[in-house]
């Protein structure tokens, strides 16, 4: 159970209740469930009802039961970035996916979190990366945690690319998924809007270091545009970037820069560079 406690201003002096959470950021759906929540809403302490008034100086509170599935427990470690009653922040390792699937169970960062948790609750990870790119990923710990968060995460991903660039830009270029394929993506007409801004930060051994956003969330967006462009990451093997130094795709996410759902106050976590990466740098 997440209580959370509101002092009333007077700019918010006279309003309802349910018009209150709404512009907090109270979805209809939470809303509902905190009035079928025993003191879901109390107001100065005791019961009150979403239509009610508050005035200058009240002590509004709801009370968020976190019930959902949680995967299995796993006795498997996980590196804690931050943490607070609201939000989850951990370092994913490369080669854990986020979530079960058929061919993963117990052996995800879901299961991770979820011995970590130990709480009846859903496992609600804003965003995801693929299995075997590395780096910070947030966990909600209730509804109104994920609902505020759900795309409204700047993250700076960090990648390293066979070849020399030396000027930054952004690429723009329809991906779709390969007829012939359920995995690989390629760049082509009839596909999905795609947009990636990268600069680079370092060149060495042949190699580029890039920092990159995306204006755009398509699957395998970084890989699929760098490869189009002869620039494949290194360690890649799906779209063309082998390497004898990696053995998985050098794409890591760094940093991610969001303001807290609960506190308003502006966030930015950074995540270290894991030592297969790091080598690269070298």
């Amino acid at each position: 159970m997440r209580r959370i406690n509101f002092e009333i201003s007077q700019a918010d002096n006279g309003l309802m209740i349910k018009d209150f959470l709404k512009s907090f950021g109270v979805s209809s759906a939470l809303l509902t469930k905190l009035k079928q929540t025993e003191n879901g809403i109390t107001l100065n302490g005791s019961f009150a009802k979403a239509i009610e008034r508050i005035k200058t100086g009240d002590i509004l509170e709801i009370s968020i039961e976190s019930k959902g599935h949680m995967p299995a427990p796993s006795d498997t470690e996980i590196d804690i970035l931050y943490e607070d009653a609201d939000i989850l922040i951990v370092n994913k390792p490369p080669f854990m996916p986020v979530h079960e699937s058929r061919n993963h169970r117990g052996d995800t960062l879901s299961n991770a979190v979820s011995a970590h948790m130990k709480e009846d609750t859903a496992f609600r990870a804003v965003f995801r990366l693929d299995r075997d790119t590395s780096g910070a990923v947030l966990i909600a710990k209730h509804e109104l945690s994920a609902s505020k968060l759900a795309g409204k995460i700047k993250k700076d991903y960090y990648a390293v690319v066979h070849g020399e660039i030396t000027d930054g830009g952004t690429i723009d270029l329809p991906i779709k998924r390969l007829s012939e394929s359920i995995i690989k993506r390629c760049v082509a007409e009839d596909g999905e809007h795609a947009v990636t801004h990268y600069k680079p930060i370092k060149t060495t051994n042949g190699r580029t270091l890039l920092k990159i956003n995306l204006e755009t969330g398509r699957t395998h967006q970084i890989r699929v545009h760098f490869s189009h462009l002869g620039y494949p990451l290194v360690g890649d093997s799906l779209y063309g970037g082998a390497d004898e130094h990696i053995n998985r795709q050098a794409l890591h996410c760094k940093d991610i820069y969001f303001v807290h759902p609960i506190t308003n106050e502006e966030m930015h976590i950074s995540c270290p560079f894991p030592e297969d990466f790091q080598n690269l740098l070298s």
